[in-house]
């Protein structure tokens, strides 16, 4: 996970696979970024993660709500078609964007 931060806009770009052995840590780590810059936005950039399961749903939740405690927002960025696919059925959309990665032709 790589983070930067450009006028108060958190970019994290999470990399791999994001499953219960993973999603703690990240969890935290996210949290940590999030304390220490006090973000207006926050992005979640997806581009790098090949597999995500249930867990990356809690990422995004617990990101959210941080970032709520904060007054800011959250955005889903370069989300691959297996982990969109898995925030579009538990309803993701329907609490923050989410833009899909683009397919290079």
């Amino acid at each position: 996970m790589t983070s930067f931060l450009q006028d108060k806009q958190l970019t994290i770009a999470l990399t791999g696979e994001i499953d219960h052995h993973s999603a703690k840590k990240t969890m935290q780590q996210i949290g940590e970024k999030i304390d220490l810059y006090l973000p207006n936005l926050c992005i979640l950039d997806f581009k790098a993660v090949n597999f995500m399961d249930s867990s990356g749903i809690a990422i995004v939740i617990n990101t959210l709500r941080r970032m709520r405690e904060i007054g800011g927002q959250i955005k889903l960025s370069n989300v691959p078609p297996q982990p969109l696919k898995v925030l579009k059925t538990a309803g993701v959309e329907r609490i923050t964007s989410i833009e899909p990665r683009e397919v290079m032709i």
